[in-house]
C-alpha cells in the first residue's frame, strides 16, 4: 500500500471526542472541585511570609570639597555591570551574613535554626537513624543556610542600583534583615577603606625616608662630578665651557678666513689692473683711499684747466705743458698709491693666514678638550637621570602620603541606600485568590486533556476516513470445516462493528464426520461446571477481514495462537502487512520456537530479537526490523540462550506495555500456546485469533480450551485464499 492511501484510512471524529467530556463530567468536576479543595486549605492553613526590599546606589560620593587636588569629575571610574555584579556577590558574602546574624541573633530563632522547632516525629527519625541530626551542623552554617534560601541580592537591569530582598514569616524581621545587610556592606566597604589607607601609609612612609635619602646621595654624586672628578666647566645655555669655546673659535676662524680671501682677491684684482695698465676706478678699495681721491680731484682740475687754456694757448705754450707734466705725475703718484693698497692688502692678508693658523691650532685643542667633556656629560647626564627619576618618584610618593593622610578622618563609600525596607503590611505568600483560582483552572484544564486523550488513544474516537478501502466488518456465517459456535441453545446475538449495532443469527452447524461428536463433547464438557454457559461468536474469516476488524476496534494488541504448526502463523504475518498498509504502525512479535513468523519477513533467522532482549544483551533499538515486503516492524526470536531468555520472562509484560506505547497494533504470533502461554501477553484492547488451515479436531480442541479459560472473543483467522506476490500461502503441515 502506498503512503497516500494510508493516510486517508482512519479520521478523529471530533464530535465522538468531545462528547466524551460530557459523559465524564463527574469525574471532571469532583477531581476539579477536590484540587481546587486542596488548594484552598494550602492557602488558608500555610504559614504567611513577608517580603521587604532595601535598595542601594552604587556610585562614587566624592566631594567637590575633598577631591583630590588634580583631579576632577571626569577623572573618576565608572562602575560597568561586572563591576555592580561584583558589589552584589559582596553583599551575599558570608561575612556580612554572619555579621548581620550575630547582631539580630538569627541562631536563637526556630525560622533560621530548625533544631529548635523538630517536633517528636522528627525526633524519633533522628533517634532511628532514618534521618540526619540537624544538631551535628554547625548553628552558624544552619542559620546561613536558612538566610540564603530567603535573601534575593540582584542588580536592577541597566542601572547601577542593588536591590536586597528578604522573606520572613516575622514583618519585622523581614524588613530589619535587609536594612541590617546594607548597613553592614556599607560599614565593610568603610573598613575596607580604612585598611587600604592604613597600609598604604604604612608603606609610604618608609620607602619616603628612603628615597629622600636616595635623592641626597645622588645629587651628591652629580655634584662631586661635576667639579671635582670632571672638572666641566659650564658656559651659558647650559652647556660645557670647552663646546662653547670650541664653537666660538669656529665662528672666528670662519671669520678670519673671510677676511683673508677677501684681501687676497683684492690685492690680485689691484695688481691685474696696475699690470694691464687698466682703469683703476674699478677697484672699490683704491678709489676708498683719501690721497688717491684728492690726486683724482687735483687731476680733474689740471685738466679741466688745460682744456679752458687750450682754447687760446697752443699746444707748446710752456704753460700747457706744465699742466701737462703736472697730470703725468698725478697719474704716477696714483698708481704709487695703488701699488701700496695692494701691498697693505698683502700684509692684511698675510696677517689673516697667521690668524688662521692659530685659530686652527686653537681649535684642534679644543676638539680634543670637548670630545673628553663630552663623555664625561654622558656620565654627568646619567647621574642627573637617575636624580631626577628619584627626585619625581620622591614628590609622587609625597604627593600620595599627603592626600593618604588627609583621609584618615574622612573616607567617602562608594554606595548609599537610598529606599530602606519598611515592615510590610500584607504577606506576598500564600495569595489565597490565585491560588484557588490557578488550582481550579489548572486541574479542570487538566482532566479535561486527560479525558480527550484516553477517549483518543481508546480508538472509540476514530472512525474509518472517506474514501478508505476497507468494507464493513460483518460476522461470516460457518461452514461444515469452521471451528463451532458454542451455545446452550441458538439465540440472535448483537454484534457491534464500526460503532453500529448488528444482528448476526448464530447457530450450529451439523457435522457430517465424526469431528461434531467431538466439538460437541469438548463444548458440553466446557459448559457443565458453569451456572450460565459461556457465549461466544467464533467465525472463520479472512486476513483482510481480520485487518478490517483490528482496526475497526481500536485494538491496542492482537494474540495469534496457532496450534496447527508453523504454517498457520502465516495468517499473523499477512494480518500485520495489511494492517500495516492501511497506515497503522504495526509490529509483529514472534514467539514460535522455530521462528516461523518472522523468518518469511527478514529472509534470515540470525537477527537479534526478543531472546536477546530478554537475556539482557541488546536494547529494543537493536532487536526491532524492518519488514523485507512491508512498512510493518519485526522482533524476531533471536539468537540468544532460550533457556537463559525464560528466566527473564517475568518482563514479557513489560515489554510488551512499552511496545504498545510506541506501536498503534502490537501483534504477536505464540504458535501452538495455551491460554497460560498467552496470560502474560494479554492487556486493555486485546484481540485474540486462531490462525487456521484446516478445522479438525486439534483446531476445534484448542478453541473450546481458549473459551473455557476465558476468551469467549476468539476468532478464527484463516490465510487460504489470500495470496501475495512473493510471498504465497504455505502449504498443509502437522503440527509437531
Amino acid at each position: 500500500m502506498s503512503d497516500q492511501s494510508a493516510a486517508a484510512d482512519v479520521d478523529v471524529d471530533l464530535r465522538q471526542l468531545f462528547a466524551s467530556l460530557a459523559r465524564n463530567w463527574l469525574r471532571i468536576l469532583v477531581i476539579t472541585l477536590l484540587v481546587t479543595g486542596l488548594a484552598f486549605a494550602f492557602a488558608w492553613l500555610a504559614t504567611p511570609h513577608y517580603k521587604a526590599t532595601t535598595q542601594l546606589k552604587i556610585q562614587l560620593s566624592e566631594s567637590a570639597y575633598t577631591r583630590p587636588a588634580g583631579t576632577n569629575e571626569d577623572d573618576k571610574p565608572v562602575l560597568d555591570a561586572e563591576g555592580v555584579a561584583t558589589e552584589v556577590q559582596v553583599i551575599s558574602s558570608s561575612d556580612i551574613l554572619k555579621q548581620v546574624a550575630a547582631d539580630l541573633k538569627l541562631g536563637d530563632k526556630p525560622e533560621f535554626n530548625y533544631a529548635l522547632g523538630m517536633s517528636p516525629v522528627t525526633r524519633l527519625l533522628v533517634i532511628a537513624g532514618l534521618k540526619s541530626d540537624p544538631e551535628e551542623i554547625p548553628l552558624e552554617e544552619r542559620v546561613l543556610t536558612k538566610m540564603r534560601d530567603k535573601l534575593n541580592v540582584y542588580g536592577v537591569e541597566k542601572t547601577r542600583v542593588i536591590a536586597v530582598e528578604f522573606s520572613s514569616e516575622d514583618p519585622q524581621l523581614a524588613a530589619d534583615i535587609p536594612n541590617a545587610i546594607a548597613k553592614a556592606y556599607l560599614a565593610y566597604q568603610a573598613d575596607a577603606k580604612t585598611k587600604s589607607n592604613a597600609a598604604a601609609t604604612a608603606f609610604l612612609g618608609p620607602e619616603i625616608d628612603d628615597l629622600q635619602k636616595q635623592v641626597r646621595d645622588a645629587e651628591a654624586k652629580v655634584a662631586a662630578f661635576r667639579s671635582a672628578q670632571s672638572d666641566l666647566l659650564m658656559g651659558g645655555n647650559n652647556s660645557v665651557l670647552a663646546t662653547q669655546q670650541l664653537s666660538e673659535l669656529s665662528t672666528e676662524l670662519s671669520r678670519v678666513r673671510a677676511s683673508r680671501a677677501s684681501a687676497e682677491a683684492t690685492a690680485e684684482r689691484v695688481r691685474q689692473a696696475l699690470q694691464n695698465g687698466g682703469s683703476l676706478d674699478a677697484v672699490p678699495e683704491v678709489l676708498s683711499s683719501d690721497l688717491i681721491q684728492r690726486l683724482r680731484e687735483r687731476q680733474i682740475e689740471l685738466r679741466t684747466n688745460i682744456a679752458d687754456l687750450s682754447t687760446t694757448l697752443l699746444d707748446n705754450h710752456p704753460r700747457l705743458r706744465a699742466m701737462r707734466s703736472q697730470l703725468a705725475d698725478l697719474d704716477g703718484q696714483i698708481r704709487n698709491e695703488a701699488q701700496k693698497i695692494m701691498r697693505g692688502l698683502l700684509t692684511q692678508a698675510q696677517t689673516a693666514k697667521a690668524r688662521e693658523n692659530q685659530l686652527i691650532s686653537d681649535v684642534n685643542k679644543l676638539k680634543a678638550a670637548s670630545s673628553r667633556a663630552g663623555e664625561e656629560q654622558v656620565q654627568l647626564d646619567a647621574l642627573q637621570r637617575e636624580a631626577n627619576v628619584r627626585r619625581q618618584q620622591l614628590e609622587s610618593y609625597m604627593a600620595s602620603f599627603r592626600e593618604v593622610s588627609s583621609r584618615k578622618n574622612y573616607l567617602p563609600v562608594d554606595a548609599s541606600v537610598f529606599s530602606e525596607a519598611r515592615v510590610p503590611s500584607e504577606p506576598y505568600f500564600p495569595k489565597l485568590v490565585p491560588i484557588v483560582g490557578a488550582a481550579l483552572v489548572g486541574s479542570l484544564l487538566l482532566m479535561s486533556v486527560i479525558t480527550l486523550l484516553q477517549e483518543l488513544f481508546s480508538g472509540r474516537a476514530m472512525r474509518p476516513a472517506p474514501g478508505a478501502r476497507f468494507e464493513r466488518i460483518e460476522q461470516v456465517a460457518m461452514s461444515a470445516m469452521s471451528a463451532p459456535v458454542v451455545h446452550p441453545e441458538p439465540a440472535p446475538e448483537v454484534v457491534e462493528v464500526d460503532d453500529q449495532p448488528t444482528t448476526v443469527e448464530s447457530e450450529l452447524v451439523p457435522e457430517p464426520e465424526p469431528a461434531p461428536s467431538v466439538l460437541e463433547g469438548a463444548a458440553a464438557a466446557g459448559s457443565e461446571p458453569q451456572a450460565e454457559p459461556v457465549r461466544s461468536s467464533l467465525g472463520e474469516i479472512d486476513v483482510e477481514k481480520a485487518a478490517e476488524k483490528l482496526i475497526a476496534s481500536g485494538a491496542a494488541r492482537a494474540i495469534f495462537v496457532s496450534p496447527e504448526g508453523d504454517e498457520a502463523a502465516a495468517s499473523a504475518v499477512l494480518v500485520a502487512r495489511e494492517v500495516s498498509d492501511a497506515g497503522l504502525r504495526v509490529l509483529l512479535l514472534d514467539l514460535t520456537a522455530s521462528g516461523a513468523a518472522s523468518r518469511p519477513m527478514l529472509d534470515s533467522g540470525l537477527f537479534p530479537g526478543i531472546t536477546n532482549l530478554l537475556a539482557s544483551e541488546a536494547q529494543f533499538s537493536d532487536v526491532i526490523h524492518a519488514d523485507l515486503y512491508s512498512d510493518c516492524h519485526v522482533v524476531p526470536v533471536g539468537t540468544a540462550d532460550p533457556v537463559r531468555a525464560m528466566r527473564a520472562a517475568d518482563r514479557l509484560p513489560i515489554i510488551m506495555q512499552s511496545l504498545t506505547t510506541a506501536y498503534d497494533l502490537v501483534i504477536v504470533e505464540c504458535g501452538p500456546a495455551d491460554a497460560q502461554g498467552i496470560s502474560r501477553l494479554v492487556g486493555d484492547s486485546t484481540e485474540v485469533f486462531m490462525s487456521m488451515l484446516q478445522a479438525d479436531d486439534e483446531v476445534a480442541q484448542a478453541a473450546v480450551e481458549l473459551i473455557e479459560s476465558g476468551y469467549p472473543d476468539l476468532t478464527l483467522v484463516t490465510p487460504i485464499g489470500h495470496e501475495t506476490p512473493g510471498n504465497p500461502v504455505p502449504g498443509r503441515r502437522s503440527a509437531a
